[in-house]
């Protein structure tokens, strides 16, 4: 019977060394070799899941198709595996405390004592060794923090122990680690990789494999060194350098032989990795005809992180469409009418974003008037939508002070509201809302039918009528006022099976408008554009007027 083999990566120094992108592009190398791979990440915050985190703190919340508000690193491994995830990839401290304390309340230890060890670490383990109930070749299993850090403990120790669980022949450990280049010493140091190696062994996790993040890759003779002092062989000695983009990264670790020395040490089938898309796909972002420029006017702008998925289904469209994408961050809070002009001005098209709260809202509305006017190509996607139905509700259909409920409970004309019932996909039955006490309440969340109407900018996209995208959000259009926004001529082209939920708007006198009341970003991955991006970017670049003499010009440069 097949055994599933797990690999459990570390990070040690400091953090945001690229886990996940390691993880990530692991996996992508092991899939090419015909395995199936499927990655989970244990994040040590005691937050329940990133729900209701700071987007400034914490990056993106990546929602997957059974509604589960997950780790924006989920989205890396979505994106290189082509996989759906769910809810088992990932946990945290505070998930795994939750059932730990439901267990004890519910009397499943009879009346002992609950203590981290074994309880804790068992409920860990629990949740890891839960991949391999659907006889995956390969489960890869990212510890989040940094190796020293109070946190992660309970998680490490948790690895350590299934290592003696499971034998050395199913489990495998790589530790990245920060291997600093000194310019004025004209070197590489090893002395960080040393102490972060002697604090993971002092917890009873040797390594493996090393991993080394570096701007330039380390040498033979440094490899040499980290092997000697690191005690490990002088061929699981890797670098992890910086790339142009991220989708290299598994180009570099196959040059490097990383996914060989993986499979030798876990024993896998010898299999050569076929990387055919993948060098099309690198061969596509660093060649092509001309560039357009997007905005992305939102209200997280000061961390990049907050529209990861974003970024990457723009330039995702960017490559089915042979252009390159740059992408302008406006804070919303900028946008004013004296300023709307000039902050938007040279931009190929503008996409508004998601996002919770007042803050920010009228400079996104502004944003939208501004694109519906100039017939600049515009994407709105959940609020992006709200804020495109409030636009034209004010200033198309003639509806004065309109607004969301959201935002302003005693508007005259609440075109976007809270349902107070609706029907729940995953639960397949009616869901009543609680409008006194809506923040932190029910929201749609995951994947969710739309039915698609025939002769618009989303059939054309997506060639079909009936699709499933993913949704984060808990207001809606409003019903009452969908005839005269239709009458005005604001087009509904996207709605749930049963009519009663608006999911695609759109403008017909209009190059490219459409707003989205789901998030097409969770869907797209490289080599599989979303059709909206696609076609989002096609305009874009059909206004900026790349084209194939733009190309020729710049090839000659």
């Amino acid at each position: 019977m097949r055994q599933t083999k797990f690999i459990f990566i570390t990070g040690g120094v400091l953090s945001s060394l690229g886990k996940g992108m390691a993880a990530a592009s692991i996996g992508a190398l092991l899939k090419a070799r015909g395995l199936s791979v499927t990655i989970q990440k244990l994040d040590p915050y005691i937050n329940v899941d990133p729900g209701t985190m700071n987007p400034t703190q914490h990056g993106e919340v990546f929602v997957t198709d059974d509604g589960a508000e997950t780790d924006l690193d989920l989205g890396h491994y979505e994106r290189y595996l082509g996989t759906p995830l769910s809810q088992r990839n990932n946990y945290t401290t505070g998930s795994i405390y939750h059932s730990v304390i439901t267990k004890e309340r519910r009397g499943d230890y009879l009346g002992g004592t609950v203590q981290v060890i074994p309880h804790i670490t068992d409920e860990i383990k629990l949740a890891i060794c839960s991949l391999a109930e659907n006889k995956t070749d390969v489960a890869i299993i990212e510890i989040g923090g940094t190796v020293g850090d109070i946190e992660s403990q309970p998680f490490l120790e948790a690895i350590r122990q299934l290592r003696g669980d499971l034998g050395r022949d199913r489990c495998l450990f790589i530790h990245l680690t920060l291997v600093p280049y000194l310019v004025k010493a004209g070197e590489h140091k090893t002395k960080p990789t040393q102490h972060s190696v002697k604090e993971l062994r002092s917890i009873g996790i040797h390594p493996d494999i090393i991993l080394c993040r570096c701007e330039t890759p380390v040498t033979q003779d440094l490899k040499r060194k980290i092997a000697l002092f690191c005690d490990v062989d002088e061929d699981a000695v890797f670098s992890s350098v910086d790339v142009e983009h991220v989708y290299m990264l598994p180009l570099e670790f196959y040059d490097e032989g990383l996914d060989q020395k993986v499979a030798i040490m876990l024993r896998l089938p010898a299999r050569n990795a076929d990387l055919t898309h993948w060098k099309r796909l690198v061969h596509d972002l660093t060649n092509h005809e001309g560039s357009v420029t997007i905005g992305i006017v939102g209200k997280y702008v000061e961390l990049k992180e907050a529209y990861k998925s974003l970024h990457e289904a723009l330039v995702h469209g960017g490559v089915a469409n042979r252009v390159q994408v740059n992408l302008k961050y406006v804070n919303s809070e900028d946008v004013a009418p004296e300023t709307v002009s000039d902050i938007l001005s040279g931009l190929d098209g503008i996409l508004v974003p998601g996002g919770f709260g007042e803050r920010g809202v009228e400079g996104k509305i502004l944003t939208v008037r501004h694109a519906r006017e100039k017939k600049i190509p515009f994407f709105g996607i959940c609020l992006g939508l709200q804020c495109a139905v409030i636009e034209f509700a004010r200033n198309v259909a003639g509806l004065e002070g309109a607004n969301s409920e959201e935002f302003a409970p005693e508007a005259a004309h609440k075109v976007i509201y809270l349902m107070t019932e609706w029907f729940d996909h995953h639960k397949n039955e009616k869901v009543t809302r609680n409008k006194d006490s809506n923040k932190g309440g029910t929201m749609r969340l995951g994947a969710y039918p739309c039915s698609i109407r025939e002769k618009s900018l989303a059939f054309q996209a997506y060639g079909k009528k009936m699709v499933s995208e993913r949704h984060r959000h808990r207001y809606e259009v409003n019903n009452q006022y969908r005839e005269q926004l239709a009458q005005a001529g604001l087009t509904f082209s996207g709605l749930s099976p049963d009519g009663e939920l608006v999911e695609i708007i759109e403008l017909a006198d209009h190059p490219w408008f459409l707003g989205c009341q789901f998030h097409p970003e969770f869907r797209s991955n490289p080599m599989n554009p979303h059709p909206l991006f696609r076609d989002f970017i096609a305009v874009a670049k059909k206004r900026r007027g790349v084209g194939a003499s733009e190309g020729k010009e710049k090839s000659k440069g």
